[in-house]
């Protein structure tokens, strides 16, 4: 197949989304493109080895971000998945829809027609949800949301705590009322990893109007100002793929801005010193970077009730088996089962700190664990100005994308994580984790004036791994815009991106959710179908916000 009417660059979260909806009726052919392999097997299938994937070249794109200086020149880990699937097939397995307030800031940063009222509608329809608040979820989509098992005794003692120390409890954090501690929400489906793939790319490609070409895009081939083709490399040989009607970039934060400079869109100067012939100079590609940062609070427990029995290797074996035969057991979590989110202080209009809990002490690629039974959060400030940017390091297609995420450069986030240790001190301090709190781990009691945990903080700040911002979506007559809010890159005909790039603004939580709405809303455009009715649903806000943060 060498040419269809629509390509679509990536099959991750939108990607895939875009795939089963544009080619629904039948009426058009479509050609995803996808560099990475197959996600068959344990490693990705199976919820509770999430750290693996992450930790394979196979995988990952393996992106480095360049030494932060607010971060001790570190150089943060910027996984994106090279696979079926893409990030959808290499997270947590969170899901977070985000909150009401974060698509309203879209509209008012020029994403019209993006707000609360419109979104929801399309994170409707494309859920099954298992367990959610009735008439705020969706009850027959393609993409699976249910809660974890929460057998073990340290999920109840977080919520617990959260209570005794006065904040809100909710029962859904995707329904109406976000604010509060509760159970969290997994893309997992008869114990599997429901990524993107298996819930809209597969049955996609049952269709005999969809293919899936395995190649690395190089560029968009670009004629008299209209997107026409996608230079490819298969096999050892380069050629063009044509689109007989759009050409679609879903390729992730950094690599939709490294391909769409690729083609000569982007900053003019910046093309001109990489030796590339500008097409459209658009100053917005690459910049407004923007991710969430966290770190991880630890504690041992006292009572040798977390996973910490499973970490030995024959351990995680008979979980590994137990799992590949009845696709139940610890293996079909991703054990982040409680949550919590919690706004940093009182005249805050939504929740800005994010919380995980996980009944273990470890850290994210599964080495460096506590030598001992203990606990953790994973608590992030979750609404950042810092902002960054995503720069090409060469002409050369294959050569990464230069990342500088400016971590840590608004003087408000040290306050705000400040602010998120002493809040966690305070949470793990209450009743309910008194049979279970031992010494504190990390940071360690010891750290307790501001430099001590700006020190701390510069040292062990990691990424939570949601990067977007740079192909922000906005008016057209915007200088910075990329793309307008048809999804439409402006400047080019025939061509538009739909992923996590085009957030004006990062979401407050995980991102896997909102990139798959992404995908759905944007195929809705592309079709140039009448969008789904505005909902007239408003969310719960706390009563007390402006005088409390409880």
């Amino acid at each position: 197949m060498t040419n269809a009417d629509y390509i679509i660059i990536g099959s991750g979260s939108a990607g895939s989304a875009l795939a089963y909806r544009l080619s629904e009726d039948g009426r058009h052919t479509v050609m995803v493109l996808e560099y990475g392999g197959s996600d068959i097997g344990p490693f990705i299938q199976m919820p509770a080895a999430l750290a693996w994937p992450m930790s394979m070249k196979r995988y990952n794109w393996g992106y480095l971000s360049e030494p932060e200086p607010n971060l001790n020149n570190r150089r943060i880990t910027a996984p994106r998945g090279k696979v079926i699937g893409g990030s959808s097939s290499i997270n947590g397995l969170v899901y977070v829809r985000g909150h009401a307030e974060d698509f309203n800031r879209w509209e008012e940063l020029g994403a019209q027609g993006w707000a609360y009222a419109d979104v929801l509608p399309y994170y409707k329809r494309m859920e099954t949800s298992h367990g959610g608040e009735a008439g705020w979820r969706g009850t027959d989509g393609p993409l699976h949301v249910r809660r974890g098992p929460v057998t073990n005794p340290l999920f109840h003692a977080f919520i617990q705590a959260g209570q005794q120390a006065g904040f809100e409890l909710t029962d859904d954090y995707n329904g109406s009322k976000q604010e509060g501690f509760g159970l969290m929400e997994q893309t997992i489906h008869n114990g599997r990893r429901w990524s993107a793939a298996n819930a809209y790319l597969r049955p996609a490609m049952k269709r005999p109007n969809v293919s899936l070409v395995r190649c690395f895009a190089r560029k968009i081939v670009i004629e008299n100002g209209r997107a026409v083709g996608v230079e490819i490399e298969r096999g050892g040989r380069i050629e063009v793929v044509k689109a007989n009607r759009e050409v679609i970039v879903s390729a992730s934060s950094f690599n939709s801005p490294k391909l769409l400079m690729l083609s000569g869109i982007g900053p003019g100067q910046h093309l001109k010193d990489m030796g590339i012939e500008v097409k459209v100079d658009r100053p917005g590609v690459g910049a407004n970077l923007q991710d969430h940062m966290e770190f991880y609070f630890q504690q041992i427990s006292t009572k040798p009730v977390s996973l910490y029995s499973w970490l030995p290797w024959f351990w995680q074996g008979v979980a590994g088996a137990q799992w590949l035969v009845s696709k139940g057991g610890l293996g079909a979590s991703n054990q982040f089962e409680a949550c919590a989110f919690l706004r940093s202080g009182p005249g805050l209009r939504q929740p800005d700190i994010q919380y995980h809990f996980l009944p273990v002490a470890i850290s994210y690629d599964g080495r460096a664990a506590a030598k001992s039974h203990g606990f953790q959060v994973h608590v992030g400030y979750n609404l950042s100005k810092s902002r960054g940017n995503v720069t090409l390091r060469s002409a050369d297609p294959m050569a990464d994308p230069v990342i500088r995420f400016n971590y840590m450069s608004h003087e408000e986030d040290w306050v705000k994580f400040r602010h998120c240790v002493r809040l966690t001190r305070e949470i793990f301090g209450q009743k309910a984790f008194d049979e279970f709190r031992g010494p504190e781990i990390q940071p360690g009691a010891a750290v307790e004036t501001d430099d001590q945990i700006d020190a701390f903080l510069r040292e062990h700040l990691e990424s939570a791994y949601h990067p977007c911002g740079t192909c922000r979506m906005g008016a057209a007559s915007d200088p910075m815009a990329v793309v307008d809010p048809q999804t439409r890159v402006i400047g080019v005909e025939a061509l538009r991106v739909a992923d996590s790039s085009i957030f004006p603004h990062v979401t407050y939580g995980n991102l896997n959710a909102p990139s798959i709405m992404t995908g759905e809303k944007a195929a809705d455009h592309i079709l140039g179908r009448q969008p789904l009715a505005r909902s007239n649903q408003e969310p719960w806000t706390n009563p007390r916000a402006a005088v409390s943060d409880r």
